[in-house]
C-alpha cells in the first residue's frame, strides 16, 4: 500500500503548499507595489518633496518641544541634587552635644549625607566671601551659629517631601531655625507641566492637520489615476488590490518625513550647541544638549509612518470606494 501512494502527495499536504505559496504571493506582490508605489512618488517630484516636508517640520515643532523640556528636566535634576537645607544650631550648645546631634541626623532614613560647619569655619567663608574681612575682626564674638547642611535622598528631593523633612528637622531640641530654598523649583515644575501639556497640544493639532495633508494628497492621485482605477475594477481587481499603492504611498511618506524631521532636530541642536555652552560658561557650569536617542527617534518614525498611512487610508477608504466602472 507504501508503495502504491509512495510519491503522491496527500490533499492536506497540496493544500498546505498551496496555503504557502498563495502567503509568499502575497508578501510579493505587496512588496513589488510598494517599490512601484516609490516609483510613482519620482514621477511626480514637487508635489511628493512638499508633502513630505510639510510632515517634517509638522513633526519638527512638538519633537522640539519635547527636547526642551528633556533638557529642562536635566537641568532641573542637577540643581535638585544639589539642593540642601541648612539648620542652624541654638547658641549654648557644647560641641559633644552639636555632634551627637549630627550623628543623630545622619541615621534618617530620608537623609543622604550631613555636613557640618562650625562656626569659626563658617566665620572665614562670610571674611573671604563678603569682602568685609578687616571690619569683622573688630566684632567681640561670633554672631554666626553652627550650621548643618543636609541632602535629602533622591526619593526627598521633591519640594513637598524636601517641605516634610525641613518641618520634621526643625522640631529637633537643637536647632534654631532651618531654611530651604524650595519655591524656586516649585515654579520650575510647573513650568515643566505646563511645557508638557502644550507639547500634547501642539502635537495633536499640528499631527492632525498633516494627516488631512497626506489624505488630501492622496486624494488628488486616486482622481488623477481615476480612469486607471475604472479599468482595474473592469478586469476584476478589487478594492484591496487597488488600495495597497496608496497606502503605500502613505507609508513612504511618513518614512522620509521621519527621517526629515531627524535632519532637522540634529541641525537645530548643532546650531545651538555653541549658544548653550556659552551661557553655560556664564554660570561657570557643564551643560551638554540631550538629542533624540535611538528608542525616541523609532517613536518618531513610527508616529510619521502611522500618520502618513492613517491619511492614505482615509482617503482610499473613501473614494476608491464610490469610484465604478459604470460611472464614467
Amino acid at each position: 500500500m507504501s508503495l502504491l501512494f509512495k510519491g503522491r502527495q496527500t490533499s492536506y499536504e497540496r493544500k498546505r503548499s498551496s496555503v504557502l505559496a498563495r502567503f509568499y504571493f502575497f508578501i510579493v506582490m505587496i512588496i513589488r507595489q510598494g517599490v512601484q508605489s516609490l516609483g510613482e512618488m519620482w514621477r511626480t517630484p514637487l508635489a511628493s518633496i512638499m508633502t513630505i516636508c510639510v510632515l517634517g517640520l509638522s513633526l519638527t515643532l512638538p519633537a522640539t518641544l519635547y527636547l526642551v523640556v528633556k533638557n529642562v528636566q536635566q537641568v532641573r535634576s542637577g540643581f535638585q541634587e544639589a539642593s540642601e537645607i541648612s539648620l542652624f544650631v541654638k547658641q549654648g550648645l557644647s560641641e559633644q552635644q552639636t555632634q551627637s546631634f549630627v550623628k543623630r541626623l545622619a541615621l534618617y532614613p530620608e537623609i543622604e549625607q550631613v555636613s557640618f560647619i562650625d562656626k569659626s569655619q563658617a566665620l572665614e567663608e562670610f571674611k573671604a566671601l563678603s569682602g568685609f574681612g578687616n571690619a569683622l575682626d573688630y566684632l567681640d564674638m561670633n554672631p554666626l551659629p553652627d550650621v548643618v547642611l543636609v541632602r535629602p535622598t533622591a526619593r526627598n528631593q521633591s519640594p513637598q517631601a524636601a517641605q516634610a523633612l525641613l518641618e520634621k528637622l526643625v522640631a529637633e531640641r537643637e536647632v534654631e531655625e532651618g531654611k530651604i530654598d524650595i519655591q524656586w523649583l516649585e515654579r520650575l515644575n510647573a513650568l515643566l507641566s505646563l511645557l508638557r501639556e502644550s507639547v500634547i497640544t501642539i502635537a495633536i493639532l499640528l499631527l492632525t492637520s498633516v494627516t488631512l495633508i497626506i489624505g488630501n494628497t492622496i486624494r488628488l492621485s486616486i482622481m488623477d489615476k481615476k480612469a486607471e482605477i475604472q479599468v482595474m475594477k473592469l478586469v476584476g481587481a478589487t478594492n484591496s488590490f487597488i488600495h495597497t499603492p496608496f497606502l503605500w504611498t502613505g507609508i513612504w511618506y511618513g518614512v522620509i518625513g521621519g527621517f526629515v524631521a531627524l535632519l532637522c532636530l540634529t541641525s537645530m541642536m548643532w546650531w545651538l550647541e555653541s549658544a548653550v555652552q556659552e551661557v553655560a560658561g556664564v554660570y561657570q557650569a557643564q551643560f551638554a544638549l540631550i538629542g533624540l536617542n535611538l528608542t525616541e527617534f523609532g517613536l518618531l518614525l513610527a508616529m510619521a509612518i502611522s500618520l502618513g498611512f492613517l491619511g492614505s487610508f482615509l482617503s482610499v477608504n473613501r473614494y476608491i470606494r464610490e469610484i465604478e466602472p459604470d460611472k464614467v
